[in-house]
């Protein structure tokens, strides 16, 4: 199977490459090579998929599959659906979680979920790009497949505040100074390791009954907001500081964060993961946080440039606390 992936040495997709290696896949990346991610077997094509004049050796491939995974935009998907249309056998999409419906009306979450979140650009945009999608699919036969992660990690820390891409939330907590957790932190909230994504996700590739289709995968564990703060902290061997604050004082005193928090986290969910099992036979997440965590942190701990402190972002956490201090 010959499949490509434009991007493919991301957080999530790093994974999928491997797994997919692993599995005897012909697998290509279209990338401008400026990530350093070491992946033998792996066919690069160098090119931007933003500028055409950079595309004239993708022109020569017919794809089983292809994947972006670094499709944001309406823009985006028009360009991809012009490349790739009579070139490939299956796309795959890889939309996002937040899309779903925010704030829920029913906290389970299943694929038929409606999809409605106009409180973040990045989901509204995601949603428009599933529409021009299903609109080829049924108009065109374009062969879609839409991928819907949730909070997915693998070199970064899924938590709401001071984690993704940065190690900020993580240096206070080894510096002993207090951190924020929005709520009272008893909502619920599944984290998911991306290799256990990855199993998911590569069983879809050049799955014909998924044409059409959308699908998340996630882990069946579930956390709360507290539980995972404090199994973050245990990985880094210290104790958190815990400021409980609520999620709309933390974006009405810093309204950068309304994205991640109110269209997304600040509320309870659960993923009924019936669809990807009943498509992937044997699909199972194995990786419980707790143990995918302490991965994540070595990992960063290997090499102090992984480590990034977002100075912005830690002085917009001591401006939230001293607000809320203030009010004590």
């Amino acid at each position: 199977m010959k499949v490509l992936f434009i991007g493919g040495t991301g957080n999530i997709s790093t994974p999928s490459s491997r797994l997919a290696l692993g599995k005897g896949i012909e697998l290509f990346h279209l990338n401008r090579g400026s990530k350093k991610v070491e992946l033998p077997g792996v066919k690069t094509i160098f090119g931007d998929i933003n500028k055409a004049d950079s595309l004239s050796e993708l022109g020569k491939h017919h794809w089983d599959v292809v994947v972006n995974w670094i499709a944001f935009t309406p823009e985006d998907i028009e360009r991809d659906l012009t490349l790739f249309k009579g070139k490939t056998k299956q796309y795959i999409f890889i939309s996002s979680a937040s899309c779903y419906q925010t704030p829920l009306s029913y906290p389970v979450i299943t694929e038929s979920t409606p999809l409605c979140n106009n409180l973040w650009d990045y989901s509204s945009n995601k949603i428009k790009c599933e529409d021009r999608l299903m609109q080829a699919y049924r108009e065109e036969g374009f062969p879609i497949t839409i991928v819907r992660p949730s909070l997915t990690y693998d070199t970064v820390i899924p938590i709401a505040i001071g984690g993704f891409n940065e190690y900020t939330t993580a240096e206070r907590i080894l510096k002993g100074k207090e951190i924020i957790v929005h709520g009272d932190g008893t909502s619920l909230w599944t984290v998911t390791h991306a290799d256990d994504f990855a199993k998911g996700f590569v069983g879809l590739l050049g799955l014909t009954q998924a044409i059409g289709h959308a699908f998340h995968i996630t882990s069946d564990e579930v956390l709360t907001w507290n539980m995972i703060y404090q199994i973050l902290a245990n990985s880094l061997g210290r104790e958190a500081k815990v400021v409980h604050i609520a999620s709309d004082f933390i974006c009405k005193i810093e309204p950068s964060f309304t994205g991640t928090l109110l269209a997304d986290k600040a509320e309870s969910v659960l993923f009924d993961n019936t669809k990807i099992k009943t498509f992937v036979p044997g699909f199972k997440a194995t990786i419980p946080f707790a143990e995918g965590i302490v991965r994540t942190i070595a990992w960063l701990q290997e090499k102090e440039e992984r480590r990034f402190i977002n100075t912005d972002t830690d002085a917009k956490i001591e401006h939230i606390l001293k607000r809320y201090h203030a009010l004590s």
